[in-house]
């Protein structure tokens, strides 16, 4: 199916927006891995909607009720599955656009893959709200990872035009901390208030605008992943692009280098601390789909919120004439600072069950 992913650790995301609720099914964690709620609970609040004026104002406690899986907050062998509640819903905001599919978004294609019986209130099983189970498994994958000195961070690197300082080449398990507690995740401040004003702007003029978010994880040993078709790129990107409005995605250098020679693209080898590095990293850490042991980094970037209050040319399908389209409702003026711990949860997750193939 297409909501599952996975090789050793097995992962389904399933509900609708507006469902009565959504949630995973993790089969295949470790066993006796034990999950701290407050920490999980403190990485779920990160991608939480109704916080500010910079998200949608849909209020939802994203809480996780965990119906098996854990006992006493450990890992018990079976598969874990953890419910959230939707308890904010406002269905009659999309009652007009069954009829009506908003430019950018699922709904028309949606309507044509299942004649018109998919549940598209909120965007349906295409919303951004399915990112919240996401948040649940990837939460306890980071803490697994911790145990194993392997450690999963990002940043809002840039919102339109602002942007934010990259990570340094050797990023740190203690500055991940530091962005994880900010209100806005940046390394730099006073670059994340030049990016909130670029997201206000919009907002005010009833538009969105789009951002790149960036990650690293640290602690990977070299020799993860395979050639070809199931190297380490190829496996994150499958479940990265499952992240509502992810349109683009490039590793270490990424499209830079196109327009580099590999005489400066080449990352040098070295010997540091008795064993190879490389001097910089425009690799990601990876190279022929595999892990060398140096920092993975990756860059997610994410389109602007499809819904809108501007007026849009669509079509009217009951009579196949074009029509306009005006947006109400509840929606993010952009929704890439909110999906950084969602990039942090994807990583995490993959890179756990690409570590599981070591077992």
């Amino acid at each position: 199916m297409a909501s599952e992913f996975g090789n050793n650790l097995r992962v389904s995301i399933f509900g609708q927006s507006h469902g009565a609720a959504i949630g995973v099914v993790a089969d295949g964690l470790p066993a006796g891995e034990s999950v701290n709620m407050d920490e999980l609970a403190h990485f779920m609040a990160r991608r939480r909607p109704g916080k500010n004026a910079l998200s949608t104002a849909r209020q939802e406690t994203d809480i996780p009720a965990f119906l098996s899986g854990l006992q006493d907050n450990v890992t018990c062998g079976s598969p874990l599955c953890a419910v959230i509640e939707n308890r904010d819903q406002h269905s009659g905001d999309y009652a007009a656009l069954s009829d009506t599919p908003r430019p950018g978004h699922a709904d028309y294609t949606a309507w044509v893959k299942w004649g018109g019986k998919a549940d598209m209130r909120g965007g349906g099983h295409f919303s951004g709200r399915l990112t919240a189970p996401l948040c649940v498994i990837g939460g306890i994958a980071k803490q697994i990872l911790a145990r194993r000195g392997v450690y999963v961070g990002a940043h809002l690197l840039s919102v339109g035009e602002e942007g934010d300082i990259p990570f340094p080449s050797r990023p740190t398990s203690a500055l991940f901390e530091e962005v994880s507690a900010k209100s806005f995740p940046v390394l730099d401040d006073v670059c994340g208030e030049r990016m909130k004003g670029v997201i206000m702007a919009a907002s005010q003029e009833g538009d969105s605008v789009g951002g790149v978010v960036e990650c690293a994880a640290v602690g990977l040993p070299a020799g993860l992943g395979e050639p070809m078709f199931g190297g380490m790129e190829n496996r994150l990107a499958a479940v990265l692009f499952g992240i509502p409005a992810m349109k683009g995605l490039e590793f270490g250098a990424g499209f830079e280098a196109a327009a580099l020679r590999g005489s400066v693209n080449n990352d040098p080898f070295c010997i540091r601390n008795g064993r190879v590095e490389t001097t910089r990293n425009r690799c990601g850490g990876i190279l022929g789909g595999i892990t060398n042991g140096m920092p993975l980094t990756l860059r997610a970037a994410f389109k602007p919120t499809p819904s809108i209050a501007k007026p849009q040319q669509t079509v009217r399908l009951s009579r196949m004439e074009e029509t306009e389209l005006v947006i109400s409702g509840r929606h993010d003026p952009c929704i890439a600072h909110r999906a950084v711990p969602v990039v942090e949860a994807v990583v995490a997750t993959v890179l756990l069950d690409i570590l599981l193939d070591e077992n």
